[in-house]
């Protein structure tokens, strides 16, 4: 009967965070996410003993800093402890924010149902189900904050070497079926933070790398055959972590690719909405349309709270009121008031002033000269997508198949533009 193996993949916790740039707009929200990511870390253990997992491994950056506080150090630990009364033992290893040396000077003791991967050199386990050796672990993590350029952080951490090194305490070693590799990296995107090859990943052995470092979902070389996975934070910090967060369940069987399982852990989401404000007649009317969409997006997040920010948009006559000082910032504070669930950090202008096309074109100046030479242009559809791509080509890029679909949208927002620009608009960043 074939093995099967299943266990949990989390990586960058982040446990001690902190949100400064965000206490200045909101204290309150500040102090909420602060409280987000222990929540989201509890929800990756509950994960683990709900699903009674076979181990888990945590891919480095465990804490947000090589000083954690004590408080952040007991949130951690007691959810070893809850793997621990639940049978469950737990793999980690350091990341470039809680590097190896900092774990050994402060005085602590992780339970006796996790090992932590060394990082001077590969390290190496062997778990084992009901006394039969089912899957060999390697891994290695940071020893410092910095990672040399030149040196492979995978390197030697191959199934060879782990049958090697385990040989003399585990003759029996080579019989596990499976093997996981444990590291925090960047891949090649990133020189600076352990690079590693991943191609060359595939070529070690290992059924699965649990990754670490990146903090989104990405998945190497495909999604039908996942091997080396980074499973992204478990909570979003800030706008640049859009989407959901969280974690993977990982199932191994003989002779099929790994199965993959998204659990979202994240108490707050982060989104980024644009609000087309078009048809809107009155500034009253822009509140109800943001949370409008706001509640849409909602809806898709696997959260109840959500921080977004927000960029109105389109082309309306409430374009001159909006840039009036202090417009924005007071219906930036009534979304705030109206929903506690929800916080705009920050409410962005990016409409353009109405423009009367048939009233341009009647009177026979420049701008109708402009819009009849676009109308040419654009009649033409192949022609606009061949000057894109020698656009494109010119400053040695790809042109995005996306661009081939839309060239109609982005013709008319450039035709808006220029015409906007021509009223005497502004050019906005």
């Amino acid at each position: 009967m074939a093995k099967t193996l299943t266990f949990l993949h989390a990586a960058d916790l982040h446990l001690g965070a902190p949100f400064r740039g965000l206490r200045a707009l909101s204290k309150t929200w500040a102090q909420r996410l602060l409280s987000a990511i222990p929540e989201a870390y509890d929800r990756v253990i509950d994960a683990a003993v709900a699903r009674n997992v076979d181990f888990a491994v945590f891919a480095g950056d465990i804490f947000d800093s090589s000083h954690a506080s004590y408080g952040d150090y007991r949130r951690f630990f007691a959810g070893l402890e809850r793997l621990r009364a639940a049978g469950i033992p737990a793999y980690l290893c350091t990341g470039n924010h809680d590097p190896y040396t900092s774990w050994q000077n402060d005085l602590f003791a992780l339970p006796d149902n996790a090992m932590m991967l060394p990082a001077s050199k590969p390290g190496f386990a062997l778990y084992r189900r009901e006394g039969e050796p089912l899957c060999l672990i390697g891994g290695r993590g940071f020893y410092s904050q910095a990672w040399p350029v030149d040196e492979d952080i995978a390197e030697g951490i191959t199934r060879r070497a782990a049958i090697r090194a385990l040989r003399e305490t585990d003759p029996d070693a080579a019989e596990a079926p499976f093997a996981v590799g444990v590291l925090h990296t960047g891949f090649d995107l990133d020189l600076q933070k352990a690079p590693t090859d991943p191609a060359k990943l595939l070529t070690r052995g290992m059924d699965y790398w649990a990754l670490g470092h990146l903090h989104k979902k990405l998945v190497y070389p495909s999604e039908a055959d996942p091997r080396a996975v980074f499973s992204g934070c478990i909570q979003g910090r800030d706008i640049k972590e859009t989407g959901e967060r969280g974690c993977f369940i990982v199932t191994l069987g003989e002779g099929r690719s790994a199965q993959l399982e998204f659990v979202p852990t994240a108490s707050v989401a982060w989104e980024r909405l644009e609000v087309d404000i078009s048809d809107c007649g009155t500034v009253s009317e822009i509140p109800d349309l943001i949370m409008r969409a706001l509640f849409r997006a909602n809806g898709k997040a696997h959260c109840e709270e959500m921080c977004v920010r927000v960029t109105l948009v389109g082309s309306t006559p409430l374009h001159e009121l909006l840039e009036r000082p202090g417009v924005l910032e007071d219906l930036r504070c009534q979304i705030n008031d109206g929903y506690p669930e929800f916080f705009c950090d920050a409410l962005i202008d990016a409409t353009r002033r109405a423009i009367d096309k048939a009233a341009l074109r009647a009177e026979g100046l420049f701008p109708s000269v402009f819009l009849s030479t676009a109308r040419g242009h654009r009649a033409d559809v192949a022609d606009e997508v061949a000057y894109l791509q020698e656009e494109f080509m010119g400053k040695g890029m790809a042109m995005p198949s996306s661009c081939v679909k839309r060239v109609d949208e982005l013709a008319s927002q450039a035709e808006d533009l220029v015409l906007d620009l021509l009223q005497g608009g502004e050019v906005r960043q």
